[in-house]
């Protein structure tokens, strides 16, 4: 069974830094693309960023550009979200999902972690 563990969200102030981690189990995601979204209270889920199977080609959000940097490590089937200079309207859940290869749609998706930023 596919499981993805979202964890590192937490409380910080406007301007700090979290680093995010998303574990997966079930099987390995070494020639899969995987991405992070948020939600934040009241607005619909949106695309942060994303990475390729071999990491040479992400992408990310305009309003996130500079500031977050997308990461993944194949041996331990993770990928990470690095969130620095974090704003308050950086505040959402977010979530790691899996895109197959060959695919266009996010399959598997990890329960969410809060990341709140307060001003």
């Amino acid at each position: 069974q596919v499981q993805l563990v979202d964890s590192g969200g937490g409380l910080v102030q406007a301007g700090g830094s979290l680093r995010l981690s998303c574990a997966a189990s079930g099987r390995t995601f070494s020639r899969d693309s995987m991405g992070w979204f948020r939600q934040a209270p009241g607005k619909e889920r949106e695309f942060v960023a994303s990475i390729g199977w071999n990491a040479g080609r992400t992408v990310y959000a305009d309003s996130v550009k500079g500031r977050f940097t997308i990461s993944r490590d194949n041996a331990k089937n993770t990928v990470y979200l690095q969130m620095n200079s974090l704003k308050p309207e950086d505040t959402a859940v977010y979530y790691c999902a899996v895109r197959l290869a060959f695919t266009t749609e996010y399959r598997y998706w990890g329960q969410g972690t809060q990341v709140t930023v307060s001003s």
